[in-house]
């Protein structure tokens, strides 16, 4: 094909694709199906490879995710990108529309509810996207741009070419998109997402936009920032015009011209809280005009302009009809209570996790109980405490009889859960699997927990080291597995091989070790040999490892089933080797405490540099600290080390120490 002709059938399929997204993610109405829609995509990502040079940075390809990032660039709000006051009585509303009134004749009120999502910037230059970065603490937040690109409903090319553009919006993930992602990492035995806000939170900070791309994000846009090209005069007016450009605006805003219309707008959006797709956390209360607004002002903190009003959480007592347990990846015996269904954030609910014995003693929970359920995020359903006791009862006990395999479970000291001891307990083989074959861990692709029960069903696996000796007759003859699907697995699990030590000791789920711990092991000693051959008190010597952490390293290889497992892994071609990296010791031995959010780097990322330049991070101030990294909203943290007369520095302080000692 000719390059003009080329060049020509890429801009059409992009155009024909974006209106096809904006029909999808933004007006809720598809043109066409998605088989049509996967070959149009499929068909311009051809020709995109074939003339790269007419790809754009905005293409609708995009929209599946890039290449992983190494970091997040600092992005400095030419706006500050403020929060507001929240209120939680009807009579805080009052008081803001008295002081209102006191400086703004007739106002009116723009209603809207509060997404509860993480606040974006999105920039656009002479019509195309450009940039987009979080709040951070409102005057520093981080690029993006790539994970922000997977999101649908965030238009690539306005309808109109402004010359400059930056709008405010909510990044959130849906109920539906929630639920999914949780139910796969409790099947995976992670740690799942605690609501929907933290989910879009930690799937917008991915570092490979190919998971983002996965996690199902949507946004509402609420506010223009920054404008050229037109003028602009009002809330109403920006969020029109905002549609008109083709974004997706804050749902079923409305104006009044009273107080009382706007609380009763305020409670029917509480009422009707759970009928929306998403998670709202309150209501928005606006001045409209933008005019009025700059009489207001705004104080150190917020604008005068408006307040949210938060909703208290919903929770509904129910009887407790029975506790069941459940055997986990690693053996732990995980409580869930049974109780009478209810209705709560709009759902049927009739169970919760109870965690362990520890949970059930603390509250005092007994079967036949009147209790207090509600759901934590107002997705996930947990336990608040105990209304009513029937007389006589006492606090459930967890049986020591694994329910799996019908072996003793026993509780290790400092440890909350029982365990099932038995490494053959048909539980835990599976669970076992998945975690040694997903992402962070071995990372087969296209081994989920769905295959791994069949080929456990159909006799060919009984151990991770069976996946190795597999051959792509067994794979075929699993039901629903085609040719290619099964080449694919068999590749995979070749691929796998090659992983680095790190990946192989946090696969083998050493109890208490996680991905870094591995690191940290594989880091010190290079190789399994040597790992092998240390003891407790080597292992403790690496920083950040405690003597519990290096007894269950030692316990873990002193097992002979385990010593066969590693043996036949070997045996297998698996990689024992792993890079052997020396950290700097800039920090020398030098006790930080974080605490806030800080502008650029999460909690793991400031703990991890100060790490790898021989810091020590712990989570309480005491004298023996020497610096507390402070950044928005710290707490009590903040107030001690002040008392105390810590030196506290903010992240550009911490960052400084990293470069210079």
């Amino acid at each position: 094909m000719e390059e003009s002709k080329a060049q020509k059938q890429i801009q059409q399929l992009t155009n024909k694709i974006e209106r096809y997204n904006y029909q999808y993610y933004v007006m809720d109405d598809p043109e066409i199906s998605d088989f049509e829609y996967d070959k149009l995509l499929h068909e311009l990502i051809a020709l995109e490879e074939q003339f790269p040079q007419f790809a754009s940075e905005t293409s609708p390809t995009r929209r599946v995710g890039g290449a992983a990032l190494n970091t997040f660039a600092p992005v400095r709000h030419e706006v500050q990108m403020g929060s507001l006051q929240d209120v939680f009585d009807p009579q805080e509303l009052i008081a803001f529309d008295e002081r209102v009134r006191d400086k703004v004749e007739k106002p009116v009120y723009i209603v809207e509810p509060k997404i509860d999502g993480l606040s974006v910037s999105l920039e656009y230059r002479d019509g195309k996207f450009f940039r987009g970065s979080t709040r951070g603490d409102g005057i520093t937040g981080e690029d993006v741009s790539e994970n922000l690109k997977t999101v649908g409903s965030i238009p690539m090319t306005l309808t109109k070419p402004l010359p400059l553009l930056e709008v405010r919006g909510e990044v959130y993930m849906p109920r539906t998109s929630f639920e999914k992602v949780v139910a796969r990492q409790i099947e995976n035995e992670e740690e799942p997402f605690k609501n929907p806000r933290n989910a879009a939170a930690g799937s917008l900070r991915q570092k490979d936009s190919r998971i983002t791309a996965t996690r199902g994000l949507d946004i509402f846009v609420f506010n223009i920032q920054r404008i050229e090209g037109t003028e602009i005069f009002s809330h109403k007016q920006s969020l029109e015009y905002l549609k008109e450009l083709g974004f997706k605006v804050i749902p079923s805003f409305k104006s009044f011209i009273n107080i009382q219309d706007a609380i009763c707008e305020i409670r029917s959006i509480g009422e009707n809280r759970y009928g929306y797709a998403f998670d709202i956390d309150g209501a928005v209360i606006k001045v409209d005009d933008f005019a009025q607004r700059n009489q207001l002002g705004a104080t150190a903190k917020f604008p005068r302009w408006a307040v949210a009003f938060k909703y208290p959480p919903e929770e509904k007592e129910t009887t407790l009809l029975n506790i069941e347990i459940k055997v986990g990846r690693t053996g732990a015996l995980t409580p869930t209570a049974v109780f009478e269904p209810i209705t709560l954030a709009g759902t049927t609910v009739s169970r919760a996790v109870l965690h362990n014995q520890d949970f059930i003693n603390e509250k005092g929970i007994s079967i036949g109980d009147r209790i207090i359920v509600r759901k934590a995020g107002d997705i996930i359903p947990e336990v608040v405490s105990v209304a009513k006791h029937q007389e006589g009862a006492v606090p459930y006990q967890i049986s020591n009889i694994c329910p799996s395999c019908g072996s003793i479970a026993e509780r290790e000291e400092d440890q909350a859960a029982l365990r099932c001891v038995n490494m053959a307990c048909p539980a835990q083989v599976a669970r076992n699997i998945v975690h040694f074959a997903s992402r962070d861990a071995m990372d087969i692709d296209g081994l989920g927990p769905k295959i791994v029960h069949a080929l456990i069903d159909a006799g060919y696996v009984k151990s991770t080291a069976d996946l190795y000796g597999l051959d792509i007759q067994k794979v075929i003859s699993i039901e629903r597995m085609g040719e290619k699907s099964a080449q694919n697995l068999m590749t995979a699990l070749d691929k796998s091989k090659t992983r680095d030590l790190s990946r192989l000791l946090y696969a083998l789920g050493i109890r208490g070790i996680g991905q870094r711990a591995a690191q940290l092991l594989a880091q010190h000693f290079g190789n399994i040999d040597d790992l092998l051959a240390a003891d407790a008190q080597e292992i403790s010597q690496i920083e950040g490892f405690g003597g519990i952490m290096a007894q269950s390293v030692v316990d873990f290889f002193a097992l002979k089933e385990n010593q066969k497992l590693l043996a036949r892994l070997r045996d297998a071609g698996i990689n024992m080797y792993g890079e052997k990296k020396v950290s700097r010791d800039t920090l020398g031995g030098k006790t930080f405490v974080l605490t806030g959010t800080l502008p650029t780097l999460t909690r793991n990322e400031a703990k991890e540099k100060i790490e790898q330049a021989g810091g020590k991070v712990s989570s309480s101030v005491s004298k023996k600290t020497d610096y507390v990294v402070a950044g928005e909203d710290a707490g009590s943290k903040l107030t001690k080390a002040t008392s105390l007369g810590i030196e506290i520095i903010d992240e550009a302080g911490l960052l400084q120490l990293l470069e210079n000692q």
